[in-house]
């Protein structure tokens, strides 16, 4: 039986998946599992590990492209190694890749590696850009919610509202309660 798994990052990207859906059908799958959330989410994935535990020997779980279904070689492997142990086998239509295949297990690991590998250039360019951005006074970072917040927070912990509560009605982490709370009640030292 053939198996689709469809996933986009964010509930926006409905083309993305309708399209995924599309061509999972084109490709023959009788039983498509569907999911929008993001790869690095993995506890979330709930799709994603119902479709493994679905697939039994014989079957070939279908992706569009490879990204949908991992973001690292580590994950990739484990995922691969779920689907074999199973005596199933993974079919990426976008790069034409069958694991049932010597050639088709030797292609996904490296392409694999080469996904992994192009992820973490693209992150240490982004972390460069940061640096060169704060060095020259452009790069502020995001905006804190819950600093700008501090006199609110004062307010309703000064009227007996607890944390939780002043957390909700803000907006903010509890946590962010707790800091601002505890740093305008210490000592200036």
């Amino acid at each position: 039986m053939l198996v689709g798994y469809a996933r986009t990052s964010t509930l926006d990207q409905k083309a993305g998946i309708e399209a995924q859906e599309r061509d999972l059908l084109a490709a023959g799958c009788e039983r498509i599992f569907r999911e929008q959330v993001s790869s690095v989410d993995m506890p979330e994935r709930a799709q994603l590990a119902e479709a493994l535990s679905f697939i039994r020997t014989g079957d070939v779980l279908v992706v569009t492209k490879l990204d949908r279904l991992a973001r690292s070689v580590r994950h990739l492997l484990d995922v691969l190694k779920g689907i074999t142990d199973k005596g199933a086998s993974l079919r990426i239509l976008g790069l034409g890749i069958d694991t049932a295949t010597p050639t088709g297990r030797l292609m996904l690991n490296m392409l694999g590696s080469v996904a992994e590998f192009e992820r973490d250039i693209m992150l240490e360019r982004q972390r460069e850009g940061i640096a060169k951005a704060k060095a020259e006074g452009k790069y502020k970072g995001r905006k804190p919610t819950a600093v700008a917040k501090s006199a609110e927070v004062q307010a309703l912990r000064a009227a007996g509202v607890g944390a939780t509560e002043i957390a909700q009605q803000l907006g903010i982490g509890r946590a962010s309660v707790y800091r601002i709370i505890s740093d305008t009640a210490a000592p200036p030292a």
